[in-house]
């Protein structure tokens, strides 16, 4: 037998053995991040549906009271953020998300709740109050929506794309209409 075959049919063998392991490395990696953006896209689409409900009951609150008082308007606004999910999907996002994209979640979900502080403690759906939190989660929404997308890779949305001067909706407001800028900002 000669060594140059021996040693050229094991040099062979290494090689292909060595590029197996390297292709299916590869393979698990692109199935890894595959999946994990299988996962964020999934949280991320679950939080702002879970806040959308949240929003919206929040606001019926505010428009209702369901003439349940001090007491019931604060057990039925933590309750629209629970029954939601609010909390368990936003721990999923801090989980799977990206930091950008949490960061925006965890803005919105701060706003979310300044707000659900507020019906709480009785603003109305028409009370300056109520807009001057209302508003700004609004805004809060479309940031994580553009992180949302600016990571997906989608094409990025600006308020003129709908026709609008800002993504916090004070302009189509009629309740926000005949406030100045001064009224809003809280000066004096």
């Amino acid at each position: 037998m000669e060594w140059g075959t021996l040693v050229a049919t094991v040099g062979g063998g290494l090689i292909a053995m060595a590029g197996a392991v390297l292709a299916d490395r590869l393979r698990t990696g692109q199935e890894h991040r595959r999946g994990l953006q299988e996962r964020r896209r999934d949280v991320y689409t679950e939080f702002i549906a879970a806040a959308g409900a949240a929003h919206t009951e929040l606001r019926r609150l505010a428009q209702n009271g369901d003439g349940a008082g001090a007491d019931g308007l604060e057990e039925a606004s933590r309750s629209a953020l629970t029954d939601a999910r609010v909390y368990e999907v936003r721990e999923r996002l801090f989980l799977d998300g990206s930091a950008g994209v949490t960061r925006a979640g965890q803005t919105m979900f701060e706003h979310l709740r300044a707000l659900r502080r507020t019906v709480a403690g009785g603003a109305g759906i028409s009370d300056p109050a109520f807009h001057d939190v209302y508003h700004p989660y609004l805004d809060a929404v479309w940031a994580y929506r553009e992180a949302v997308r600016d990571e997906l890779e989608g094409r990025a949305l600006a308020p003129a794309d709908f026709g609008w001067s800002a993504w916090d909706g004070r302009e189509r407001c009629p309740h926000c209409a005949g406030r100045t800028a001064q009224d809003v900002s809280g000066g004096s």
